[in-house]
């Protein structure tokens, strides 16, 4: 483990060299928010008169699945484009550098945080155009909990794509975890509107707590139990998945 002053100053080289490349392509900002827009215009009006079970309007339930949806997609293909460094040979250059191997997971990781956090502002500003109304703190809470479950995730992709050897080998290991995550999380509805095995399954589930916190926080229920619970799965997760991903990002020889 590097001294501290250094980390920090071998990460914030690694995030300004990754945020400036991510700054030059308006393409990655836009279409990596694309499908959970998608799924805010054409499917959150299906939603308005439906009874959902939970307190709140249809947009106070569906916009912080949407948010964590963001999260989930965007933090797990985040590898993606560490596979393409080491299939051009980047990886192989930066192995020689005395920059941190820490600081180059933990720069990245930052770079994604910060970038899904800004996708995330611009997702909640289209939903308050369409008719969310939710309160400013709840807002920021759940931007919060977007910032880390990206960490989260991001730290697992990253290290997942120094084990795989193409992008074939990459992107069906993410899918597989992706879609039970989304279904059994709730991000689309309340896991309270499935039959008892399902909603007892996806307590089993790690990204349900968050969920839950994000939606308590957008109708201002901010002593729900469900507060409580989101944030101690997600730091809990956070902690598990930073902590993993460090040690196989490292011992793939970042």
């Amino acid at each position: 483990m590097p001294p501290v002053p250094a980390l920090l100053s071998d990460t914030a080289l690694v995030f300004g060299r990754y945020a400036r490349q991510t700054l030059r392509s308006k393409m990655a900002v836009t279409f990596g928010m694309l499908m959970p827009l998608l799924y805010l215009l054409l499917y959150g009006p299906l939603l308005t008169d439906v009874p959902l079970g939970a307190s709140g309007s249809s947009w106070q339930i569906l916009v912080p699945g949407l948010l964590l949806q963001l999260a989930l997609f965007g933090a797990g293909f985040a590898g993606i484009g560490l596979l393409m460094e080491k299939q051009h040979g980047v990886i192989e250059r930066m192995r020689v550098t005395p920059v941190s191997r820490l600081a180059l997971l933990l720069g990245r990781v930052l770079r994604d945080a910060v970038l899904l956090t800004f996708q995330a502002g611009l997702l909640v500003l289209a939903a308050v155009v369409m008719g969310l109304r939710a309160p400013l703190p709840g807002v920021l809470i759940g931007f919060a909990f977007v910032a880390l479950l990206a960490a989260s995730l991001a730290s697992l992709s990253y290290a997942l794509a120094m084990k795989a050897a193409a992008p074939q080998a990459f992107a069906p290991v993410v899918n597989a975890v992706n879609l039970p995550a989304m279904l059994l999380s709730g991000l689309m509805l309340p896991m309270s509107l499935a039959p008892g095995w399902l909603d007892a399954l996806s307590h089993l589930m790690p990204l349900r707590y968050p969920v839950d916190a994000v939606r308590a926080a957008f109708v201002g229920d901010y002593t729900a139990p469900a507060m409580l619970h989101g944030a101690l799965a997600a730091l809990a997760l956070a902690a598990v998945s930073v902590t993993a991903g460090t040690r196989l990002f490292r011992a793939a020889g970042a």
